[in-house]
């Protein structure tokens, strides 16, 4: 292995809620996040320093959409009452107030979403089609537990399911400073190119709580082609920056533990961990959770692997995640082990298509 590190793109946004199993199903109904990878209900003990300093037992699982992007960790606590924001997030807050979804044909997404909507029993928001500053269209939509989606324009598809949208292709993330903001997701997280870097108002931001406000908006992309073994069913991904200039933004977790709910961190998939580690030291932003110190694996039951987590300079997080070993299908048991592959090759469409026959139906 090349001594330096890949980030093969946003592997999964995390989402707490208070009742799995509800929330699961709507993300399934709504975005078509039915493709598990995999499914946990055990103790999260290596997160101390975000949950009070205590192990608390969650039950989570990955689910992603074939039509590619990221996926959605799914996330709830099992012997504790998750602690919702006492505050309505607006656009701007620390933290992740947006997840970005990709959508192949924008309008009829929307009008797809108004239709479920009627027979839907949940209260959410639908706002409409604007445009978006580059000129394409895009909405936002506020699920049942008020967690933000921007849905944007994009073509790419990695497995046909028909179906107009795709799983995460971005976060949009509140800053104090965007300019202390900015290094870690350029140089750091490999985002080195400004799409645009603009101070005003925003009609696609209308929706969002505190969205007719003024902000210093900063869209970043990655010029080169993520690679790695997940990297065409990542996709590409773009970070927004948001500071809002009329108002001081608030903590979205201030006060609350990690997995409460809300997105809880933003996911990348990486290789080569320990060199990713010298450069986050190079960059002042060190590993706060680093589940294999000892250089092993963590075993998440159908997978096994490192994590570690790290925060942006205003304590959003981050996870790091290096696939070791993976599990392909249940019965017969097929697995794949990472560290005996070449791990900037990319897996087969069959691969994932193998993945794709655990789909879930709640």
């Amino acid at each position: 292995m090349k001594e330096n590190y890949l980030i093969s793109g946003i592997q999964q946004i995390g989402v707490g809620c208070t009742r799995f199993e509800e929330s699961w199903k709507w993300y399934i109904d709504m975005f078509g996040m039915d493709v598990r990878i995999l499914e946990d209900d055990t103790v999260a003990e290596r997160m101390l320093p975000y949950t009070g300093g205590q192990p608390h037992r969650r039950h989570a699982c990955i689910a992603v959409n074939l039509q590619g992007g990221g996926g959605f960790e799914i996330w709830q606590y099992s012997d504790r009452t998750p602690t919702p924001c006492d505050f309505e997030v607006a656009a701007g807050d620390l933290g992740i107030f947006a997840a970005k979804l990709k959508c192949k044909d924008v309008k009829a997404f929307h009008h797809e979403l108004q239709q479920k909507k009627q027979t839907d029993n949940h209260d959410w928001l639908l706002g409409d089609v604007v445009s978006t500053p580059e000129g394409t269209p895009a909405f936002t939509l506020r699920d049942p537990w008020g967690n933000y989606f921007y849905v944007e324009h994009r073509t790419d598809v990695f497995i046909e399911q028909h179906r107009l949208n795709g799983g995460i292709s971005g976060a949009m993330v509140g800053s104090t400073d965007a300019d202390r903001s900015l290094p870690f997701y350029r140089d750091l997280l490999g985002y080195d190119t400004v799409v645009y870097d603009r101070t005003d108002t925003f009609a696609d931001l209308a929706t969002f709580n505190g969205g007719n406000g003024r902000f210093r908006r900063i869209k970043l992309r990655h010029s080169a082609p993520r690679r790695g073994a997940f990297a065409p069913l990542l996709g590409p991904s773009t970070i927004e920056i948001l500071q809002p200039i009329d108002r001081t933004p608030r903590k979205i977790y201030e006060g609350r533990l990690w997995g409460d709910p809300g997105f809880i961190q933003l996911c990348f998939d990486v290789t080569n961990m320990r060199a990713l580690e010298q450069r986050c030291n190079e960059l002042g932003h060190p590993f706060t959770v680093d589940s294999c110190r000892d250089n092993g694996h963590f075993d998440m039951g159908e997978a096994s692997g490192h994590f570690t987590y790290i925060e942006d300079p205003d304590g959003t997080l981050v996870e790091l995640v290096e696939a070791h070993k993976l599990t392909v299908l249940k019965r017969p048991h097929i697995y794949i082990n990472m560290l005996n592959r070449d791990r900037e090759k990319a897996f087969p469409k069959l691969f994932f298509r193998l993945m794709g026959l655990s789909k879930v139906k709640l």
